[in-house]
């Protein structure tokens, strides 16, 4: 059946303190088959028809029937619930990124030429080939593996963790202290968190410049005024809505929204993601390049 029913009430849904309760292993595997982006003949079509709509009940009800059968979760990666949506991005109406400024389109050329050519450092390859994070949207989105994530509450903090790369995020609730300061940037960026009736809303600044929008963190690189606003609404004891507003005048030409729902699978559990800058995977690609280097190298000598 569709997902989205009717759960408990939202005063259910309560930490001891009074916060809204987020609490809980959730996963985007549901909505691992709605393209980041909606296909441009499908114009601002938001949802799938009814006849789309049971092809995609199909897949999944088979899924549901191999997991009965002894499967896992993390064997099968595709969900147990369906949704309508034809694409993560909600807004603009079209479903669409909007387009790149001038300099954006720049250094994302540069980028993905850097990533097509035969590495010369460390530094060619991609955040998330090197292991060292997918941004805090980049962790998020669903993805072929690894769409789990934690999230922990006390009364002064909520705590994301995301399965693939082991990234860990601490959002500091109503938290009276300054932001850091401009020349303080990271790859998680520095959040902060409110909650604005059942929602919680988390604000990120101070981003490194190098994390993107996209699969595992791929994709136009956002620069360091990048602001990502984040919601997170209980609405079901098997979901939670999720969005995330992007503004980013340096990378975007308007802001532009992603939302999509989070929820638990059968059985799921994070797993150690075992995954470090300088891993094998790393050494081979570099240790290739100057092999073939050197090979280019010899065949000139030779003529």
């Amino acid at each position: 059946q569709e997902a989205g029913g009717p759960g408990a009430t939202a005063q259910e849904w309560r930490r001891p303190w009074g916060h809204p309760n987020l609490q809980g292993t959730w996963s985007g595997d549901d909505v691992r088959g709605i393209p980041l982006q909606r296909p441009e003949e499908l114009g601002t079509r938001a949802e799938q028809t009814d006849e789309e709509f049971a092809e995609r009940q199909r897949g999944n009800d088979q899924q549901v029937a191999r997991l009965r059968e002894g499967g896992t979760a993390f064997l099968a990666e595709r969900g147990v619930r369906s949704f309508r949506q034809t694409s993560l991005v909600v807004d603009p109406p079209n479903g669409r990124t909007p387009p790149l400024t001038a300099e954006g389109q720049k250094r994302t050329d540069e980028t993905q030429a850097r990533r097509r050519s035969r590495p010369s450092s460390w530094e060619d390859r991609s955040l998330y080939d090197r292991c060292l994070t997918r941004g805090p949207i980049g962790s998020i989105l669903p993805v072929i593996y690894g769409n789990g994530l934690e999230i922990h509450q006390t009364p002064n903090d909520v705590v994301i963790r995301y399965e693939m790369i082991h990234e860990t995020r601490i959002v500091p609730i109503d938290d009276p202290r300054p932001r850091l300061g401009e020349s303080i940037k990271m790859y998680m960026g520095d959040a902060r968190g409110h909650f604005e009736g059942e929602t919680l809303v988390v604000e990120t600044q101070n981003l490194i410049g190098k994390t993107a929008i996209g699969n595992n963190g791929n994709g136009p690189p956002l620069t360091p005024s990048a602001r990502l606003v984040e919601r997170f609404t209980r609405v079901a004891d098997d979901r939670i809505d999720y969005s995330v507003t992007v503004t980013d005048p340096g990378t975007y030409t308007a802001p532009f929204t992603i939302a999509f729902p989070i929820t638990p699978q059968p059985e799921y559990v994070v797993l150690p993601y075992e995954c470090h800058e300088g891993n094998r995977a790393l050494a081979n690609i570099l240790s290739a390049a100057r092999a073939g280097d050197c090979a280019i190298a010899g065949a000139r000598a030779e003529g």
